[in-house]
């Protein structure tokens, strides 16, 4: 399955820049480079020891393309296993297609999307699980999902369960063999043994499977629909929460016509707040619709903010405790932050009676930055960063969400199997579905169509 060739591409961000990076990789690398490189001490790329850098000067024929430093990477100790080239030249768009297409016309291949990668893998440098993780760790925006691909590309995640496939494997075996056995009904699997290793796997399963619902808001980040009456200050504390002005503040009611998105990072943990138009009744159409919007997006929300003026609390009381009730019978299951937004207006004794009113309500002024800091303590809570401070292994894709939540069940029915005195014939039919789910998540078994379509979401040049 590996191909032989030798494929090129641009390792850096296309567009004009200070350097740029072209890869090289193959069994011909050093070889297509050599020919096109001249040294400015005469030196020949193939015979200089790998991880050495050379400065020199790409041509074509006679021609000089750019002045480069070549890196050589020799096989197999390269990042996907073969001999790679790495060529820094100037950030030049034209200067970067010039060495590209040099190569393309002279026998190399330009790369797939994600093949470095995909060979790699197929070398044996990286296992599947660590592969999808350098895609994780390139698209990460925030230090905790930074910090969780990281600790995935190390192996932490995929060492976790090949040892427990390892250990699964080897009782498989024994009971496997029991089978060829079975007029002699002899055991050569230890069913305690057994038996302890199935509450094991169980247990770092079920961890494992419970940690995605963490992980997933780590890597996409948390949604927070921030909804009121228009002008309460939606779009203020917006703006006051990313320190800066992203949307428009006026008297008029209904300014915002459209939801406004945009991420903050609290404590390495992303959150999308989201300023939508109200939910006020109105005959205007365009705010209707924007109206209609927040609903959406209150139901695509993990955190619902209901803000409200702090002046309405002593005319509006009983239609804003109307809202609340409204807000959490048709949402019960997402946390329900209530804010009251300009209390800088409100005497000592009017703030008392506003929080005998509202039970757990938080008191903030986005104009003058008042609550603020509290606001994101708060939001912070919401997510279990647990699991992350204690640096335990969390799932973040859900490729192998879906492969635990399969093992998970084949393990159950083993679990069963050993409750009953299951026959050893049938239990090797659930631990070899369980092994294979295992398998999946590491690479050790895999098809074309997998890797097609993990590799495809790679950007060309990784």
């Amino acid at each position: 399955m590996i191909n032989q060739d030798t494929i090129v591409a641009l390792a850096t961000p296309s567009g004009a820049g200070a350097i740029a990076i072209i890869r090289l990789s193959g069994k011909d690398a050093i070889t297509f480079a050599d020919n096109h490189f001249k040294s400015v001490s005469e030196k020949k790329l193939l015979k200089q020891r790998t991880h050495t850098i050379h400065l020199g000067h790409i041509i074509d024929g006679k021609r000089t393309i750019d002045e480069v430093l070549v890196s050589v990477f020799k096989n197999p100790n390269s990042y996907t296993g073969e001999n790679v080239v790495e060529i820094s030249c100037h950030g030049s768009i034209y200067i970067q297609q010039e060495i590209i297409q040099l190569f393309l016309r002279n026998g190399c291949r330009m790369a797939d999307a994600g093949e470095f990668t995909l060979r790699a893998f197929l070398n044996g440098k990286l296992d599947l699980s660590q592969a999808e993780a350098v895609a994780d760790l390139i698209s990460s925006d925030n230090e905790a999902s930074h910090q969780i691909a990281m600790q995935q590309m190390r192996g932490g995640f995929s060492s976790e369960i090949a040892k427990l496939r390892e250990e699964l494997l080897n009782f498989a075996s024994l009971i496997e063999l029991e089978l060829d056995f079975a007029e002699e009904d002899v055991e050569f699997a230890d069913r305690t043994q057994f038996e302890s290793l199935i509450e094991r796997i169980t247990f770092v399963l079920k961890r494992l499977i419970d940690s995605f619902a963490v992980g997933n808001v780590i890597k996409n980040g948390i949604p927070v629909a921030i909804v009121g009456e228009p002008n309460v200050g939606k779009s203020t504390l917006l703006n006051a929460l990313l320190n800066e002005e992203r949307a428009i503040v006026s008297d008029i009611a209904g300014t915002t016509r459209d939801t406004i998105e945009d991420e903050l990072v609290i404590e390495g943990i992303g959150f999308r707040f989201i300023d939508t138009a109200g939910i006020r009744e109105t005959k205007d159409v365009v705010e209707s619709i924007g109206i209609k919007k927040t609903f959406e997006k209150m139901e695509q929300a993990q955190v619902v903010v209901l803000l409200f003026s702090a002046q309405e609390f002593k005319t509006e009381s009983k239609r804003l405790k109307i809202e609340i009730e409204k807000i959490k019978n048709k949402f019960p299951l997402k946390p329900l932050l209530i804010i009251a937004n300009k209390v800088d207006v409100l005497n000592a004794s009017e703030l008392n009676t506003l929080e005998s009113e509202f039970e757990n309500i938080h008191l903030l002024s986005a104009k003058t930055g008042l609550g603020i800091d509290e606001l994101k303590m708060k939001l912070i809570g919401f997510v279990n960063t647990g699991a992350l401070r204690n640096n335990e292994t969390i799932v973040t894709n859900t490729r192998h969400y879906d492969s635990l939540l399969k093992a998970f069940e084949e393990i159950k029915k083993v679990q069963y199997g050993i409750d009953t005195n299951l026959s050893s014939d049938l239990m090797a039919i659930d631990i070899r579905e369980a092994l294979y789910h295992f398998g999946m998540i590491t690479g050790q078994v895999t098809n074309d169509e997998l890797l097609g379509n993990i590799f495809a979401n790679f950007c060309i040049g990784k």
